[in-house]
């Protein structure tokens, strides 16, 4: 099939470069000329685990382009809409570039019948919305109506960034919304490879063990897009939920590691989203909660619990604040070292990082801060350098003169390192992991001071 993706972010080069390697002819459009020349020259304009080896795999099928006229869309059967809906300051989405590719998808479609499908995340009822754009848009063909060129249908993604390929070929389902059939028998037969799981698996990307078949759920429009927002809502709760029993456990002295594994190993519960610390960021959880809110207030519905997820999760990030204030007494002139940028390890994102929410609040109070990231430090230089963080090349440097260190991001690199040596470019040997990632007598076998979220027995778990 001829699939258009309009986008070339971590939703649709992901999409696109997956549907390339099962042998769909996949036209990635994308109008900043910069993302395309990087593109062409089979490098990934994002850090994504396999991204660029698959690009490569995949050539025979890929066409880059920032031309709406030689992306194809008149001869396309599916158009995919990713661009990015960055957050407005009062919670919703910014729609303007859906708004944009709705309205060039219009100018360019043809007579073949063309599903144009919303992959970036949007509102309820945004569906109909860009419908009525398309249409407004789309040149007059006699003896031809609207319906009989173009269907909408939404198709949510539930990437997690860093495992994003692999959880588009080995996803736990495939959700299609659209009110139309037609809509629905063309994008279940674009998805079969992966429904079927007929695929060659690939050595970096290897299909998970008894994987199988996998479920596709067809629904309506608004349900659809529901779907996606309510996902991402009720796993921000439950990450949200662990951290608030965490704070509890650390007052009357439990370990949180314990208590998530003796609630997770409950099958109703389940042990994902329940890993205590510095709460959620990147481009999804925090958008995604305040929009569900701000569209239930178009009802008059509340939604307390998941605006209750939100004010939790953000304080998380003061509570490391405290948690030094408590220890080092006095911030002003301090050193303070952030381990990890990123929102999450494996990508080089920083949207909504918690990290520099914490080296914000750190700086209020006076103290110096110092940053590395194995991945995304050049990304940071580039759109935080005259934030006042000084980001630093290695770890070495970043706890030099440190007064304490923050490990903030999971980086694989952290666990392994020799906190015995490290420790001596330190001032304060005092270290918060902030992911309970570490082993804490590890760390304090290496003469430091080991604090964790929750953790009132750490040294017996």
């Amino acid at each position: 099939m001829k699939a258009v993706i309009v986008g070339t972010g971590y939703v649709g080069l992901t999409t696109g470069v997956a549907l390339a390697y099962l042998g769909h002819e996949v036209s990635c459009l994308d109008v900043i000329e910069d993302k395309i020349k990087m593109l062409k020259a089979g490098k990934s304009p994002i850090y994504e685990h396999g991204l660029e080896e698959l690009m490569e795999l995949a050539k025979p099928n890929l066409q880059y382009t920032s031309s709406y006229e030689e992306a194809g869309i008149e001869e396309a059967d599916v158009v995919f809409i990713s661009v990015g809906t960055p957050q407005n300051p009062d919670g919703t989405p910014n729609l303007e570039y859906v708004k944009q590719a709705a309205i060039s998808i219009g100018q360019h479609l043809g007579t073949k019948f063309t599903v144009i499908v919303n992959k970036s995340t949007v509102p309820i009822g945004s569906g109909n919305w860009v419908s009525s754009l398309v249409r407004d848009a789309m040149t007059q063909v006699d003896g031809l109506k609207p319906e009989d060129r173009f269907a909408m249908a939404s198709n949510p993604e539930f990437l997690r960034e860093g495992t994003a390929l692999h959880d588009t070929l080995y996803p736990d389902r495939i959700v299609v919304g659209a009110e139309e059939e037609q809509a629905l028998t063309v994008l279940t037969s674009l998805y079969r490879p992966i429904l079927n799981q007929d695929f060659p698996a690939l050595e970096f990307l290897p299909r998970p063990e008894g994987f199988g078949a996998v479920p596709i759920v067809t629904a309506d429009l608004a349900s659809a897009e529901l779907i996606k927002y309510a996902a991402n809502a009720f796993l921000s709760v439950k990450i949200s939920y662990i951290n608030e029993v965490a704070q509890l456990a650390e007052k009357v002295g439990a370990d949180i590691m314990q208590i998530a594994r003796g609630i997770g190993l409950d099958t109703r519960i389940g042990s994902r989203f329940l890993s205590a610390g510095i709460g959620w960021g990147g481009s999804c959880f925090g958008k995604d909660t305040a929009a569900l809110i701000t569209t239930a207030e178009e009802y008059r519905l509340p939604m307390s619990i998941v605006k209750s997820a939100r004010d939790v999760n953000y304080q998380q990030r003061v509570w490391v604040v405290e948690k030094l204030l408590n220890e080092l007494k006095i911030l002003k002139g301090r050193t303070i070292a952030i381990l990890g940028l990123a929102f999450k390890a494996q990508t080089d994102d920083l949207r909504d990082a918690p990290a520099l929410d914490i080296a914000k609040h750190l700086m209020q109070r006076g103290a110096k801060v110092k940053a590395h990231d194995p991945v995304a430090l050049a990304h940071a230089r580039k759109y935080f350098g005259d934030s006042g963080i000084h980001f630093m090349d290695s770890v070495e440097e970043v706890l030099q003169e440190a007064d304490a260190v923050v490990l903030v991001t999971e980086w694989p690199e952290y666990r392994k390192l020799d906190w015995e040596n490290l420790k001596v470019h330190m001032k304060t040997p005092l270290l918060l992991d902030g992911r309970n990632f570490l082993t804490p007598s590890v760390v304090e076998q290496s003469g430091l001071k080991y604090i964790g979220v929750g953790r009132g027995h750490a040294k017996k778990g």
